[in-house]
């Protein structure tokens, strides 16, 4: 993590707005799945296609894993989230997320001849929103900013 704020303003303000706003996805998406008691992943999980198809249907087929699953996603996005926007614990917050949207990827990979009962925004070909977000997030990573505005900073301060 940087230990000294080394970015111009306007670097400063792009990092930490992409930082927030790919936080708001993210919080928005597990807030919405908490509050809703009847969401679950299956049938995303069972539209499965791709490399890890039997194991991604597998989970769906087991009510205890797929009750794990639903928990652990819902709540993954929505602390993922907070962590991001408020810049608290955010380069395990934005790994996790980097975690999170490959299994997505790989349970919904965009290749030819794949169609999904659910309907995308566009057509891709390997590159989808998916992998976008990660991108954008390994650049969260490899120019931390909340060190610089984020809790994290409080937090680096009473340590020292």
């Amino acid at each position: 993590m940087k230990t000294e704020n080394t970015y111009t303003t306007t670097q400063l303000v792009g990092l930490v707005l992409l930082r927030m706003i790919i936080g708001w996805h993210f919080l928005y998406e597990g807030i919405v799945k908490v509050l809703n008691p009847k969401w679950t992943s299956y049938g995303y999980l069972m539209d499965s296609k791709g490399w890890l198809q039997s194991f991604f249907q597998s989970l769906a087929e087991n009510f205890s894993l797929l009750q794990a699953v639903d928990f652990l996603n819902e709540w993954a996005l929505l602390l993922i989230g907070l962590a991001l926007i408020v810049g608290c614990l955010a380069r395990v917050a934005t790994i996790g997320a980097m975690v999170l949207l490959a299994f997505y990827y790989l349970s919904h990979p965009p290749l030819i001849g794949y169609t999904f009962l659910m309907p995308s925004e566009g057509s891709y070909l390997w590159i989808d929103k998916n992998i976008v977000e990660i991108a954008a997030l390994f650049v969260l990573y490899v120019f931390p900013t909340s060190g610089i505005v984020g809790i994290d900073r409080w937090w680096r301060r009473i340590r020292n």
